[in-house]
């Protein structure tokens, strides 16, 4: 019997490699994190900077790349070693995921009935019968009104929520350990994305599932995690407690995440604070710190050699030199981000 304090899942030290036309392209570098059952961690960073990769990684989903190195551990087993076959016994039967778009992963020519049908028998021995019972009450489950009468529509027939709650339905059809939700709720509006993440925060408890969100709402992270990896150009480099990420960031580019954030004192009549330029190309990365061209705190160091992800109090990390020392030594403005966040 696994140790309770095992995690459901550990990523260890993984690089994800594409090969291009341009030629080889390290799209994750060293990332390492785990999951433990019935926690919500979740993975931010701005466009590109490898979160939706990681997620498919888990999966063993990567269109023209893979694991080059490292490991995904899942129940004694590395899933980047894993072939075809294997992976999708592991996939929907423990490991599930929500992706960002429901309209294009759903099939526009069957029903959401036979949809939700196919994933349950593929993972079970029941009948067709017993399986459409199962369909019935996982629509049910996931809040679609008359799930006895919707089995039978297609897609482009239901809203963009209720599409949303079939994607779920479709990713709880066989009970998953671990449910990756890669941005779930881009595409709603504010009251449907309420009712999605507290739909989700039910059937975590149902379930006694664990939950990967992946997402760049901080928002969202505040209201859902219990971790927070944040992610920049392939890397990790900050993770902690959410609570204590949110109040004290230790990397600057969390920091200037969180002072995009408006608040209640935020004056409307200001723009919000950008970040200064864009995540750099994975062809182009600059020397030292990835974070460096954008970072108003660099100084010579940040400019040269990798750095290190420093572990620091409650096991928390953060892949800054200003982390390496003591934090009388930052400078005064370092925690500008945490006040906003208050």
């Amino acid at each position: 019997m696994d140790d309770a304090r095992d995690p459901l899942i550990a990523l260890d030290d993984v690089h994800v490699t594409f090969k291009t036309l341009a030629g080889e392209v390290e799209a994750l570098t060293g990332v390492s994190f785990d999951i433990h059952a019935n926690e919500t961690v979740a993975v931010v960073g701005e466009s590109g900077s490898g979160k939706s990769v990681t997620a498919l990684a888990i999966m063993g989903l990567l269109d023209g790349g893979g694991v080059s190195s490292g490991q995904v551990i899942s129940g004694g087993r590395n899933l980047a070693a894993l072939g075809e076959k294997q992976l999708r016994k592991v996939r929907g039967s423990e490991i599930a995921m929500i992706f960002q778009d429901p309209m294009t992963c759903l099939d526009p020519l069957y029903t959401v009935g036979n949809q939700v049908v196919e994933a349950v028998r593929l993972h079970t021995d029941l009948s067709k019968k017993d399986a459409t019972a199962r369909a019935v009450e996982l629509l049910g489950q996931v809040g679609i009104p008359d799930p006895d009468k919707r089995i039978k529509s297609y897609p482009h027939q239901l809203s963009g929520g209720q599409r949303q709650r079939v994607m779920i339905a479709l990713a709880l059809a066989c009970k998953p350990r671990l449910l990756i939700a890669d941005e779930p709720t881009t595409a709603l509006d504010v009251t449907v994305e309420a009712q999605i993440l507290q739909l989700l925060r039910d059937l975590q408890k149902e379930y006694q599932m664990a939950i990967l969100l992946v997402t760049h709402d901080m928002g969202v992270v505040a209201e859902m995690a219990d971790r927070v990896v944040v992610f920049y150009a392939g890397q990790v480099v900050e993770q902690g407690l959410v609570n204590e990420v949110l109040r004290d960031p230790q990397h600057p580019y969390t920091t200037a995440l969180f002072e995009g954030i408006p608040t209640p004192h935020t004056d409307r009549s200001e723009p919000l604070t950008a970040i200064p330029g864009a995540v750099p190309s994975l062809r182009e990365l600059p020397s030292g710190c990835r974070f460096n061209p954008r970072c108003r705190l660099a100084f010579d160091k940040c400019t040269s050699g990798d750095v290190p992800l420093f572990l620091l109090d409650g096991n928390r990390q953060s892949r800054c030199w200003l982390a390496e020392g003591d934090s009388a030594s930052r400078p005064a403005d370092f925690a500008v981000g945490a006040e906003a966040a208050r």
